[in-house]
């Protein structure tokens, strides 16, 4: 399994910080490119420097771990008690230094095209779309973006792992907005808030409903729906302007719906190219091998017959050990070589989110310090970057 620093050159530390300051940096390392642990360091050999820093607010924190270059920990601790102060106000004067020499960038210009959308996909099951999804999703709304996460799958497991109720099958729902089937209540009135962590305020699921399952024949012979590619976009449409980003989590399908979807992730008319796209998680073996080569199949068949450009933003290579031995490192080898798209991370075989599963909880939430969080981070850095 892989590690977030090798352990000959970093070790972990944990600190007390109150949440706004935990917050505010990891919005700001991610607006700026870098990662936390980085900009950690970074601001403690900055202030071990500094002759005085302000003190800092540390009133109510909660626990934060990070990873130090071997060495540092101590110097910090000898310099606090130097200053008479507290190891957790050392760090917060360090991170709040990082972060006054490090101002937020120039906002963007605005938007002309609604949201960016993020579709995760691939036809075969159990590689984790699910929570590779979820975990991006809330490493976007943590990172201050207002994210909407759409569970798009019939099935529902990402709204039952997140430990809330599938939309009743009577009930308006996605599918039923794709076909015209109603019109006397809004699609937002079925976003629910998700909460916990540092995402909370910033982060909304739009429920699955069963009644997807019945999605692919509806979009083939409905009349109302007159270019079935666009069936998506036209029921999504309403709620782009509210979000900066809508995260997808697409069925284990090659059908309609998922010609939808990725329809719905081409780069529009005046959008930057990259700016949405398809997310493919992927094992490390041959079987998602075979299954991408079926899913850039409908891809291509999709971007000749609409004359439109869809963005292969990068695998992710999900569920990783190495000790699995030789098909999964050498797997793991072959989709690295690919080069274009390329792979945004590697997430290791863990008990973090498999808990997480389980007591129905997001996983930055549960563990939002655990390697695979750090990794989901990664992905939203790489693909809002």
């Amino acid at each position: 399994m892989t590690a977030p620093y090798d352990p000959s050159d970093r070790q972990k530390v944990v600190a007390k910080l109150p949440s706004e300051l935990r917050k505010e940096l990891k919005v700001r390392a991610a607006e700026v490119d870098t990662d936390i642990q980085d900009a950690v360091t970074a601001g403690i050999e900055a202030w071990r420097r500094a002759k005085s820093r302000p003190a800092v607010d540390t009133g109510g924190g909660s626990s934060f771990a990070t990873y130090l270059p071997v060495g540092l920990y101590d110097k910090l601790k000898r310099d606090c008690k130097a200053r008479g102060i507290t190891y957790n106000q050392g760090i917060a004067q360090s991170i709040r230094l990082w972060l006054d020499e490090h101002p937020s960038p120039r906002p963007r210009p605005a938007r002309v095209t609604g949201a960016r959308r993020i579709i995760f996909g691939n036809q075969k099951g159990g590689v984790g779309k699910t929570s590779v999804s979820a975990g991006v999703a809330q490493a976007l709304a943590e990172s201050g973006h207002r994210t909407l996460l759409i569970d798009f799958d019939p099935q529902g497991h990402l709204t039952k792992q997140l430990g809330h109720p599938l939309i009743g099958i009577d009930s308006p729902s996605l599918a039923k907005h794709m076909l015209g089937e109603v019109k006397e209540r809004e699609l937002a009135e079925l976003l629910v808030p998700i909460r916990g962590g540092d995402f909370e305020d910033h982060l909304w699921l739009l429920p699955a409903c069963k009644d997807a399952f019945l999605l692919d024949a509806k979009l083939a012979t409905s009349r109302v729906v007159r270019i079935k590619e666009t069936a998506l976009e036209k029921a999504l449409e309403p709620l782009e302007h509210d979000f900066d980003f809508i995260v997808v989590d697409c069925p284990p399908s090659l059908g309609y719906s998922m010609d939808t979807a990725i329809y719905y992730c081409r780069t529009r008319e005046g959008e930057e190219a990259g700016s949405s796209g398809i997310v493919i998680p992927v094992l490390s073996e041959d079987s998602s091998a075979d299954a991408y080569d079926m899913l850039e199949e409908q891809i291509q068949d999709l971007v000749d017959d609409m004359d439109v450009d869809v963005t292969q933003l990068g695998f992710v290579v999900n569920m990783y050990d190495s000790r699995k031995g030789y098909v999964a490192t050498s797997s793991l080898t072959e989709w690295q070589k690919l080069g274009e798209p390329p792979v945004l991370a590697v997430v290791p075989e863990l008990k973090d989110q498999r808990e997480a599963v389980r007591l129905k909880a997001p996983l930055l939430a549960h563990s939002p310090n655990c390697e695979q969080a750090k990794e989901m981070r990664t992905i939203a850095r790489r693909i809002s970057g």
